[in-house]
């Protein structure tokens, strides 16, 4: 007979380790809800935080205290914690906190560059760390044209209000003419001084390539005759010409007769403001070249490079003489009565300049040997000084 299968037999399993229907599972649950919720809420300040921040940093910053825009100077080597406490004294930014923080993430605390910057008032923190790392600084300059004196050159130095001290009048010819670049609180002692060695070492150069026709000795006796180039003639063309000019009277034992040496013994580099008066033609100064021989003991102005280099590589020419032709230049001669029809000329165009009828002479200036008229020229207006300038006092020629 078949055996009956057999049966499995029951396990029990106690009642108390069953687990209970929704037990573990709600609480693995809650966990994860909760922290969801954390993460959201985290998120969201973050957000919160970040769209404060880009309001902070792309908002608008403070108003300037005066006008459009508010200036403040970097100096160089300066840190980024005392860049951040010189622009918020200036007004500029809101936190300093907040400016670290700002050109730390952007990386532009290794970009920001030293120099005197406009902040535009209401700028931006963007705006002001674009400007600083940017370098768009305020560039200051001051120019000293060709031919003007020391005493001028002291005139342009005060005026110009980024600059600071006193300044003595330096030597006549101590200055080299261009444009130099200043900063903010720089000495116009210090300007001075980089003008006279500029003018050191271009005159050294110079000095090196002129020629063997040049007839001054001494570099100082270059810079006396390329001054007073400087003054005969605005035009640099002529320039050359003028210099050949001085060369063949010097050389021919002329005396120059330069009507602007005339000028500088009376006013001594100020502009005179009108004709030169016969007194003056005939005052005793050590710069007037119609009574001295050979060059005045210092320049009459500070002439430029082209002056300097017209008096070393003089041109040959046979001129002797040389007046104004009525278009701004100059006539020359090889012979004095050549130079007299020139002088003519030169005095018929005044004349119909100034509407004088025929026969009646005008003044001429620069007409050598006999270069003014007669009589005495009304006095000059005063002479405008700036504020914080030295004033020169110029005794006034005795007439004769």
């Amino acid at each position: 007979m078949a055996k009956a299968p057999s049966r499995t037999p029951k396990v029990r399993i106690p009642k108390s380790r069953v687990p209970k229907k929704g037990g573990g599972g709600a609480s693995g649950s809650s966990l994860g809800v909760g922290l969801i919720t954390a993460a959201g809420t985290l998120g969201l300040f973050l957000v919160a935080a970040l769209i404060a921040l880009w309001a902070v940093y792309w908002g608008p910053g403070p108003k300037a205290a005066e006008g459009d825009a508010t200036v403040v100077a970097l100096p160089s080597g300066a840190g980024v914690p005392a860049i951040a406490a010189t622009l918020k004294s200036s007004g500029v930014i809101r936190s300093t906190d907040l400016f670290r923080a700002a050109v730390s993430l952007t990386g532009a605390d290794r970009k920001i560059r030293a120099g005197e910057y406009e902040v535009p008032s209401g700028a931006s923190l963007a705006t002001v760390v674009g400007l600083l790392v940017d370098g768009k600084a305020v560039r200051h300059y001051v120019t000293l044209p060709e031919g003007w004196s020391s005493a001028q050159a002291v005139d342009i130095l005060m005026k110009q209000p980024v600059l600071t001290g006193e300044v003595e009048v330096p030597a006549e010819g101590s200055l080299w003419p261009d444009t130099y670049e200043v900063s903010r609180g720089e000495s116009r002692a210090s300007v001075v001084a980089r003008m006279q060695r500029a003018a050191t070492s271009k005159l050294a150069t110079l000095w090196a390539a002129r020629s063997p026709n040049t007839i001054v000795t001494t570099p100082e006796e270059a810079m006396v005759l390329a001054s007073i180039v400087e003054k005969e003639t605005g035009l640099a063309s002529e320039r050359p010409q003028v210099a050949a000019v001085f060369t063949n009277r010097l050389r021919l034992g002329m005396r120059l007769e330069s009507d602007p040496t005339i000028v500088y013994g009376v006013t001594k580099g100020r502009p005179l403001g009108r004709g030169i008066r016969a007194s003056e033609l005939r005052a005793q100064t050590p710069w007037n070249t119609y009574l001295i021989d050979g060059l005045p003991p210092t320049p009459i102005a500070n002439p430029g490079e082209e002056a300097l280099k017209a008096v070393l590589n003089p041109p040959r020419s046979e001129y002797v003489f040389f007046v104004a032709d009525g278009t701004g230049g100059h006539v020359f001669a090889r012979t004095y009565p050549e130079h007299l029809l020139n002088v003519a000329r030169w005095r018929e165009i005044e004349r119909r300049k100034a509407g004088l009828p025929p026969g009646q002479v005008a003044p001429v200036a620069g007409a050598a040997p006999t270069p003014m008229g007669e009589g005495e020229a009304a006095s000059p207006p005063p002479v405008a000084i700036p504020p914080g300038a030295k004033v020169i006092t110029v005794p006034t020629a005795t007439p004769q």
